[in-house]
This record gives structure tokens, C-alpha cells and sequence, in this order.
């Protein structure tokens, strides 16, 4: 960047701060029954989850950004304790971890901060966000009334605040954290832990409120949270879920709405739509909630080693802002200084629509009853056997109301509210902020649809464009220290490194004997070799641990060689303790042997959770040979153990390194535990940039030295696909040539397939019906609701287009007015249709960036089916 550039962002974000500090100066944070008072008025709160590890600090402005465009108030964030404190004592907060810088970004564009400072976070993340150095706490009984643990979490907790107070980041010294978080979840575990749970509960609040950060605390899903810790809920329906505050004194607060389901390595992918989430917020705010905290808004990459076991590196990908976003620019910070919440298509990166614009109405929406929402006593009552209403109304001026029809099954049905008809489409709430008018409703989507596609920048075919560095295979004689038993494999890793080697030896008299090697593990994945040659891998699942590799053995006379390579795919971090043998507590507390661990594990039912995750296991747990008649058990024999790969503790992912180290030529015939490398040049323009894995097995990638996260293509859902083959790297990892990709594959990959690309918007589509309502932002202010509005006869439903900066709509390949068939995935054209459909809209749209067509007869010059509901559908593409 120029150096006038540079000068011209300071003096912006410094103006920009100032004018926030104003807005947001000083603050008093408190809550009653209605909701959160800030600053001594009642405050609904749209938040959504952003972690800053989980992008770059190069992306944050532009992410907080869109966030703010799509009606947010807050951002949400956990702040990752193994992250920050790696190893006891040695604290981190560089880069992506500079938790005080991305909080000071979100003050600057004028949002609130929702801080959950765990210890123990979930969110897919490995170990659950704790440190492993925890696990050789002597005593220590993670997230119960164990003194050990209470000690580290207080030391933790106060560390945390104490940075932020010092830097003047909690509402009540003008900054922007307005509520913060201490536990995670916890009910689902606390039986677990008999008499040590409830203990605990009220310990980590009493310890939270006691470090006076003058800002409301929250525990989620903790029905019996103390007084004055507020209880919240997380989950896909908390409108229908939540039993509510255990307090008349408390607000109605939801922690977790799932814009997605996370997902894992060999399960389908699945997704939540725009229209459930919007039904499902707007009916928790029509019980009374005001504050919506959304999980994930921006989900982003698990990069490095950072994700949980069977967890993508893609992170939330289907979220309102999905993985990639974009780097900052000046331009967009001159809208935001303006405060323009209608941003220009350049700042608008990759957005998931129509999720992220159905949900900016429907916040547009909300606001618009504010005052009596916040202000009124709801009533309820029957509008026929699934159809309710929820009305909040203070006096003849204001008054807002919620029609809701919880039936998903039948058509449309038509409700009778103050005098006046509705038609409310199936599974949908339509929101009326004057009770006469719907400003929105749940189910009718007008925002566009857009279409992602990755184009291939450049591709790595040619042999001459790779080298490669054969990972060492060691042997029994070649091991780093011995024992007389199979170790545990986190406990002997000390999560240094996600590859074990166990190794052992044994004297075979006959070269002809057939010989069945059989190993049993508890994941994740496995890699044998006997005398150096590979024999063949397994790997168990997210839901199934346990697998067992079953191979003949090449033996030969002599002295032979076994090489069992273990592999974590990341840390547990959830387990919920479902069905429980009825010693198995009474068992567990004396156990310390690593055999009676495992059996402490077979002998419960796993799920989900986090209960005594400091007594997970993992690796090998049982080894045979079985030779003719004969069963050989090696589980108590002597083994040599190796931790890490010889290229991981070289660093070859490093530049320096990778140069010193020797790289023979690519051969031909790709072999498992091979690295590779090669250069390549970034692609030219601002779009993201992503690598193109589909050809590889399973591994870790790095660009530049830094781990884009790892890789597991050939783990396939029962439909034969990959969860993910585009791993995203961020433009900051690059330089504009001569960039350093370096790949480790445990697999048989072909790196010849692999290709650089770009991610973009590439189709727009939008599917609006006459019946639907128009914009919410063609309601001209709130002085128009409530009595005073004006009539506007000009506003109208209408089909809205948007393509990414820099592209325009060049071509209109589908548009129809009348009755068309399907959706923006399919359509066809129905039995009403406009001859001059298309021609109407290529006028209003090709050459352009953006355009709007009103759904309307007259605007297609007449009527082509007179007594018929009428809808357009339009998909075109941008150039």
C-alpha cells in the first residue's frame, strides 16, 4: 500500500473510532425482564458469531462490515484459551490471535461485543479450546468442583479480563463488550459428575461476577444459572424449546441460533434454509425474547491443526458470510464512515444468500416494532387449530403483531386478524409493525440467490513443477524411547504432533507362512508398513472411533519390522455420557492405568458434550499376528515409539527449511507419507483464492509456511463425495509470486491434479411473487408506523440483482412473469407467462451491476393471466 494510503486508513479508522466512542461512549449495562437495558433503554440485540481465529486479521474489517450491513448489532466470539496459552504460562496474542485488536474493530464500525470466554468452548474446535498441558495437571478433573481445575480457570478468567479492562473494552468504561459468557453447555454434562457438578455451576458465577467487568454474565443451557448469571438458550428452535429465565428478573436470551449444522468428515452435507431460521427467530422475539445471537454468522477455516477430531478445515461454510470473505478496502470504509448500511457490491465479498439478505429484512422488520415490543405486555391468542397471533400493544398508536402458522403441511390459510384477512404461506409468521400491515413474512424470500463457482487460475500438471521428499519410515532399532505396552497416543503426543509411530520387531523362521497382522484402535486413522513397504490404512468416523486394519503380512525369514503410524485428525472435544453402566463412575475414579481407561471408555455409550475429556483416548489397543494356527498378541510386548514425522520436525513447511532440505524430482508413482512441494504466482484481482485438493487422499497443506489446515478427500459421504476439496487461502498468506505451497500426503495423491482458483459470484436469481411484501427498507422510517403511516402506493415486490463488483449481468438466461414452474435451482416456464419477459428485464438489467424489476402487471404492459397470482422469476448471469 502507498504510503499516502496508508496515511488516508489511519486518519479514516481514526475518525471512524472517534465517531463511535461518541456514539457508544460510556455505558451502563444492566437487564430486566424484558431485555438488556443499555445506557437506560430497552435494547433488541442481533448478534452473530465471528471468530477472529478463524480469519485474518486482513479480513476482519470487511467481516464485521457485511455484518453490520445485514442489520447485526453485536458480534459474538469465543476467546480460545489453548490458542492464546499453548504452553502454561507462554501467552499468545499475535496475528490472528490479537483477540484486543479484532474487539477494537468491532467498536470502530459501531457493534457491540458478546464475549464468551469459555474455558471450555466447543465450537468444533480441538480440545474444546483447552490447553492440553491441563491434561498433566496432577489431580485435575476437568470442568467440575475439582480444586486443580478451578485454579486454572480462575487464573485464565482473570488473565482475560484484566487485558481487557486494561485496554477499556467493557461497556462500563465506554467500550463495546456488553455481555459475557462464563461455562459452555454445561447441562448437558453436569449429571456426569454427580455431587461435583452443581458445586461448580455456582463457583464459575460467582468467580465470573466477582471479576466486576460491570457487564451481565450468561451461561448457556444451564436452566439452575445462579442469580445474577442469566440463563440462555442455543439450539435450531428456541422459540419453541426454551422453557425461559429462571428469574422474573431476567430477559429471554438465545445464545446459539444454528444458521447450519457443522459438519464432519464422512457425513452428507447439510444445511439450514433462510426461511427456518427466520421462522424460528422471529417467533422467539414474538415469545418475548430480545436478543438472537447467530451461530455461525461467519464460520471461516480451521486452519492449521485448530479443528476438532473428523472436523473440516471449512468451518461453517453455509453461514450468512461464508468461508471466504474478502479483504477490506478503502472504498467500503468510506461507506461505513458515512454510515452506510446499504453497502456498494464491492464489499459485499461472498455472501450466502439468500440467507444473509432474508435475515437483514427480517431484523429491518423487527426494529420497526421496537417500541412496542420493548415498551408493551404481549397477548396471545388462537387464530384457528395451528395459527396464533402475538401482540404487543401499548396504546391505539402502537402496536406490532406476529401471525404465525406453525403448519408446515397444508397450503396457505387464511387468518382473520383485527378486522382484516391474511394469507399466511405454510411454517411462516408474518410480522406487522402497525397490526394492519405485513412488513415481512418468514417464508417469502426476495432476496436474490447467488451461485459460487471456483475458476481454475492455474493448474500443477507438469512433473517439472513438483519435487518431492520421501517421508522416513522408522523402524524398531530407530525409535526415540521404548516401552513394554501400547501407550495412549494424546497423552505421548502431548498434542505436538498428530502422528504416532509405534514400531516393534519379531523373528519370523519361514518366509512362506501366510500371516494375518490384525490391529485395533481407537482413531482415528492408521498407516502400517512392515520392513518399509506399505500394507495399508484404516480410519474409524466421527461416530464410530473404534476400526480395526486387517492385512496379510509379506513376511520373510529373519527379522521383521512393523511401522504403525497413528493419527489424530484433531482432539476430542465432545462427549456426553448417555447410557451409563451402573460402576462405571465408581470405576473410572480409581483408575490409572491406560487399559482401564479404555475400558472406562468402551464401558460407556458415547455422544456428544465434553464430560471428563481429560480421560479420553485414543491409538492403538490391541495388536495380533495370527500364523497358521497360531495367534501371536503384541499388546504387551516391547514397542519403540517415534512422535511426529521426520519432515514435521525439519519444518520443510517452513521456506528457510524447505530450501535446505533435499527434494529429489517428482516420480511418477505417488507413495503415502510423501511431501511435496512447488511455486506458483497469486492470481491476479481481489477474488478469493482457494487450492484445488480433489486429486489428493488426506493431509496438510501450507502456503508460505502457514497451514492452510488439513485435508481428507477420500473420506466419502454414503454418496460417494468428498465433503470438501477447495481449501481457502487467504490473500494475506500470499505474496504476488514466488509463493511456497507445500503439501504432506499420508495417502496416494497426484499432486498433477491440483489447481489454484478463484471463488465468485457467477449467477444471480431472484423468485418474487405479487403477493409478496415489498422491501422492508421501502417503509419510509419509524415515524410512518403506528398510526402515522402515509400509504406509499409505489412500493411493490420486486426481484433485486446483484452482481459482485467488478461483473455485470451480461446475460438473462431465464425470465419469467406469470406462473413459472420450480425455483432458482429449476425452473420452467408455467402455464401464464409474458411474451416480453425477457425483454423487460434485459432492458432493465444487462450492462449492469445491479438492477430492480417491479413484480407487477404493469410493468410487463398488462396482465397475461387476469385473476391469477403472478410471480417473476429471473436467473442471469454476471460477467
Amino acid at each position: 500500500m502507498h504510503t499516502e494510503m496508508r496515511r488516508l486508513l489511519w486518519w479514516c479508522l481514526s475518525l471512524s473510532s472517534a465517531v463511535v466512542a461518541m456514539a457508544h461512549g460510556g455505558g451502563n449495562v444492566t437487564y430486566d425482564s424484558r431485555s438488556l437495558v443499555i445506557n437506560g433503554k430497552h435494547e433488541i440485540i442481533f448478534s452473530g458469531s465471528i471468530h477472529y481465529p478463524r480469519s485474518t486479521p486482513q479480513m476482519w474489517p470487511y467481516l464485521i462490515s457485511k455484518a453490520r450491513a445485514g442489520g447485526l448489532d453485536a458480534i459474538d466470539t469465543y476467546v480460545f484459551w489453548n490458542l492464546h496459552e499453548p504452553q502454561q504460562g507462554q501467552y499468545d496474542f499475535s496475528g490472528r490471535k490479537d483477540l484486543v485488536k479484532f474487539i477494537k474493530e468491532v467498536h470502530a464500525q459501531g457493534l457491540y461485543v458478546c464475549l464468551r470466554i469459555g474455558p471450555f468452548i466447543e465450537s468444533e474446535w480441538t480440545y474444546g479450546g483447552l490447553p492440553f498441558w491441563l491434561h498433566d495437571v496432577p489431580g485435575i478433573v476437568f470442568r467440575s468442583d475439582n480444586e486443580p481445575f478451578k485454579y486454572h480457570m480462575e487464573r485464565y478468567a482473570k488473565m482475560i479480563v484484566k487485558m481487557l479492562k486494561a485496554e477499556k473494552l467493557y461497556a462500563s468504561q465506554g467500550g463495546p463488550i456488553i455481555l459475557s459468557q462464563i461455562e459452555n453447555e454445561y447441562k448437558n454434562v453436569e449429571a456426569a459428575f454427580h455431587e461435583k457438578g452443581p458445586p461448580y455451576v455456582k463457583w464459575a458465577a460467582k468467580m465470573a461476577v466477582g471479576l466486576q467487568t460491570g457487564v451481565p454474565w450468561v451461561m448457556c443451557k444451564q436452566d439452575d444459572a445462579p442469580d445474577p448469571v442469566i440463563n440462555a438458550c442455543n439450539g435450531l428452535r428456541c422459540g419453541e424449546t426454551f422453557s425461559g429465565p429462571n428469574s422474573p428478573r431476567k430477559p429471554a436470551i438465545w445464545t446459539e441460533n444454528w444458521t447450519t449444522v457443522y459438519q464432519v468428515y464422512g457425513k452428507e452435507t447439510r444445511s439450514r434454509s433462510a426461511e427456518d431460521i427466520a421462522f424460528h427467530t422471529a417467533l422467539f422475539i414474538a415469545k418475548g425474547g430480545s436478543f438472537v445471537n447467530y451461530y455461525m454468522y461467519h464460520g471461516g477455516t480451521n486452519f492449521g491443526r485448530s479443528a476438532a477430531e473428523y472436523v473440516p478445515t471449512s468451518y461453517y461454510d453455509q453461514a450468512p458470510i461464508d468461508e471466504y470473505g474478502k479483504l477490506f478496502n478503502i472504498k467500503c470504509l468510506l461507506y461505513l464512515i458515512k454510515d452506510k448500511s446499504d453497502l456498494p457490491s464491492g464489499c459485499l465479498g461472498l455472501l450466502r444468500q439468500p440467507k444473509h439478505g432474508h435475515m437483514k429484512e427480517l431484523h429491518a422488520s423487527i426494529k420497526l416494532c421496537r417500541k412496542p415490543l420493548l415498551s408493551s405486555k404481549w397477548t396471545n391468542f388462537s387464530l384457528g387449530h395451528l395459527q396464533e397471533a402475538f401482540v404487543f400493544e401499548r396504546n391505539s398508536h402502537e402496536c406490532a403483531a406476529f401471525l404465525v402458522n406453525h403448519d408446515g403441511r397444508s397450503n396457505a390459510t387464511t387468518v382473520h386478524f383485527k378486522g382484516l384477512s391474511y394469507k399466511l404461506p405454510p411454517k411462516s409468521i408474518s410480522i406487522l409493525p402497525d397490526c394492519k400491515t405485513v412488513a415481512f413474512n418468514t417464508a417469502q424470500v426476495s432476496t436474490q440467490y447467488g451461485t459460487r463457482l471456483a475458476t481454475r487460475r492455474q493448474k500443477f500438471d507438469s512433473i517439472e513443477q513438483w519435487k518431492e521428499y520421501k517421508e522416513y519410515i522408522p523402524s524398531f532399532d530407530k525409535s526415540s524411547f521404548r516401552a513394554n505396552m501400547l501407550l495412549e497416543h494424546m497423552n505421548t503426543t502431548k498434542d505436538s504432533s498428530d502422528y504416532l509411530w509405534y514400531t516393534f520387531r519379531f523373528h519370523q523362521n519361514s518366509s512362506n507362512a501366510h500371516s494375518v497382522l490384525t490391529v485395533n484402535s481407537l482413531g482415528h486413522n492408521l498407516h502400517a508398513f512392515v520392513n518399509g513397504e506399505f500394507i495399508g490404512s484404516a480410519h474409524g468416523s466421527h461416530d464410530n472411533k473404534s476400526f480395526t486394519l486387517q492385512r496379510s503380512l509379506p513376511l520373510k525369514r529373519g527379522t521383521n519390522y512393523v511401522s504403525l503410524l497413528s493419527v489424530m485428525t484433531g482432539l476430542p472435544v465432545l462427549l456426553y455420557l448417555s447410557s451409563i453402566a451402573p460402576d462405571c463412575y465408581r470405576m473410572f475414579h480409581y483408575i490409572d492405568s491406560i487399559p482401564m481407561l479404555i475400558h472406562f471408555y468402551l464401558c460407556i455409550g458415547v455422544k456428544d458434550g465434553g464430560a471428563y475429556l481429560e480421560r479420553r483416548v485414543a491409538g492403538l489397543r490391541r495388536v495380533t499376528i495370527q500364523r497358521q494356527h497360531e495367534l501371536h498378541d503384541f499388546t504387551t510386548y516391547l514397542w519403540g515409539y517415534r512422535v511426529g514425522l521426520s519432515g514435521e520436525n525439519i519444518q520443510l513447511h517452513r521456506n528457510d527449511a524447505s530450501v535446505k532440505a533435499y527434494w529429489s524430482r517428482y516420480a511418477s508413482s505417488s507413495q503415502p507419507l510423501t511431501w511435496y512441494k512447488t511455486i506458483f504466482d497469486a492470481p491476479v484481482g481481489n477474488d478469493p483464492v482457494a487450492l484445488n485438493l480433489a486429486s489428493m487422499g488426506k493431509g496438510e497443506a501450507w502456503v508460505n509456511g502457514q497451514s492452510i489446515g488439513r485435508y481428507w478427500v477420500s473420506f466419502l459421504d454414503s454418496d460417494g463425495n468428498p465433503y470438501q476439496t477447495w481449501n481457502h487461502i487467504p490473500r494475506s498468506f500470499l505474496k504476488p509470486s514466488g509463493n511456497l505451497l507445500v503439501l504432506l500426503e499420508e495417502e496416494k495423491g497426484n499432486p498433477l491434479g491440483i489447481s489454484i482458483g478463484t471463488m465468485s459470484t457467477t449467477k444471480v436469481c431472484g423468485h418474487v411473487s405479487s403477493s409478496y411484501p415489498p422491501p422492508v427498507i421501502s417503509w419510509q422510517g419509524e415515524n410512518q408506523i403506528n398510526g402515522n403511516r402515509k400509504r406509499n402506493h409505489g412500493r411493490r415486490p420486486r426481484v433485486q440483482l446483484r452482481c459482485p463488483r467488478g461483473r455485470k449481468i451480461s446475460s438473462v438466461l431465464f425470465s419469467s412473469f406469470g406462473t413459472p414452474s420450480g425455483d432458482c435451482e429449476t425452473y420452467a416456464t408455467g402455464s401464464c407467462h409474458a411474451s416480453n419477459s425477457r425483454a423487460i428485464v434485459e432492458k432493465a438489467c444487462l450492462g449492469k451491476e445491479r438492477c430492480s424489476i417491479p413484480v407487477s402487471s404493469k410493468n410487463f404492459h398488462g396482465d397475461p393471466c387476469p385473476g391469477i397470482a403472478k410471480s417473476l422469476l429471473v436467473d442471469a448471469k454476471c460477467s
